[in-house]
């Protein structure tokens, strides 16, 4: 179901300030008072491939820029504040610097959790760093999990602190789709650590930050009431969305999408836990994924939110009460604003976008669908 957008051009013209978000928010303090009242606009512009938006404790927007820039909006001036840009980051083709979250303690636990693509001897390599925070920079870095194959293409990759302090780690195939069923290796993955770098005792494979595997190139993860959903980009057809199970496997590179015809028996013999959502018979590029359950925006509530970069719409996905389900999806903005990246949402249940377009990039926000 397509829905209009009103006075789209005036409101892409605007250049202005917007809240923030985060994919787990705690409450904030900011509030209403003098916020500015158009219901779509943008925070910033002429930005280079952000990647990851996400809502800190400052009450600043936290972005990655996939050039290896990491920086803080100030939302209602829309200045950035840039923090560090890591030397040691390569873009390639889809790689770079990707996902990022904050300690759930912060700022009195100072750290920044990034993961980024990089050459290693000639070899191009992926590795989740922590950062810690300080007099406006990022320093003192130190390598939690290294040598991740990346490519090109399919290298995920999302992160997400979940309440119990565990680091979850989306991985693609990063090119070999074989690798995905392969539970020793990190490729096509999601992956579960500690904030220290450590495995912990309960993963399924012991002394492996292997999680989940049989993926292809997951790149949204949000925790909503205890269910992981993620995220992911199918070949040709079937995007998924998933709920992420311990030790399950999702198939890839056998079963797109729902088990069926030839794909049944690969599903009964390994177990294969089939998606929530999928695109169907062709593909519209999954991306970032936040849930949405706040009163501003009631036609949104109890949804997943789900950008997308190739169909370049925003995928409004509403759950079942339990959350185990898919009820009713709708498509909104479509051809609006590019491609788009992330989404997040404000304690106050605005909702900010990032497109991915590669040229004066923006973060916009909704804070109305009228």
């Amino acid at each position: 179901m397509q829905r209009p957008l009103f006075l789209l051009a005036c409101l892409l013209t605007l250049y202005t300030t917007g809240m923030s978000c985060k994919k787990d928010s705690k409450p904030s303090s900011s509030g209403d008072d003098n916020w500015p009242a158009d219901s779509i606009r943008v925070v910033a512009d002429q930005l280079s491939f952000p990647w990851e938006i996400l809502w800190g404790p400052d009450n600043h927007i936290w972005m990655t820029e996939r050039g290896g820039r990491i920086s803080r909006i100030e939302p209602k001036s829309g200045d950035i504040f840039p923090l560090l840009t890591i030397s040691e980051v390569r873009s390639n083709g889809e790689g770079g610097l990707l996902g990022m979250a904050l300690h759930p303690s912060f700022p009195q636990q100072p750290y920044v959790y990034v993961v980024y693509n990089y050459d290693r001897n000639g070899d191009y390599r992926e590795k989740v760093v922590r950062y810690t925070y300080g007099n406006n920079t990022l320093a003192s870095p130190r390598v939690l999990l290294d040598n991740i194959n990346a490519s090109g293409i399919h290298n995920g990759s999302r992160l997400l602190v979940s309440p119990d302090n565990k680091l979850w780690i989306t991985t693609g195939d990063a090119s070999s789709s074989q690798d995905a069923q392969d539970t020793s290796l990190p490729n096509g993955k999601v992956l579960r650590i500690n904030l220290d770098g450590s495995v912990p005792a309960d993963n399924p494979f012991p002394g492996n930050p292997v999680w989940s595997y049989g993926h292809r190139n997951p790149q949204g993860l949000v925790l909503v009431n205890d269910k992981l959903y993620a995220s992911e980009h199918g070949p040709n057809i079937e995007d998924e969305v998933n709920i992420i199970e311990k030790q399950r496997n999702y198939g890839w590179p056998q079963v797109n999408g729902p088990c069926d015809g030839g794909e049944n028996t690969f599903c009964t013999r390994y177990n294969v836990k089939t998606p929530i959502w999928s695109s169907g018979n062709s593909t519209v590029a999954t991306s970032g994924m936040d849930y949405y359950n706040k009163d501003r925006i009631s036609q949104w509530s109890n949804s997943l939110l789900l950008t997308t970069l190739k169909s370049q719409r925003l995928y409004q996905l509403q759950l079942s009460p339990d959350g185990d389900r898919v009820t009713s999806s709708a498509t909104w903005f479509t051809n609006a604003f590019g491609r788009l990246r992330d989404v997040c949402i404000s304690p106050a249940g605005r909702v900010y976008l990032c497109t991915s377009n590669g040229s004066n990039d923006k973060v916009i926000e909704i804070s109305s669908l009228k």
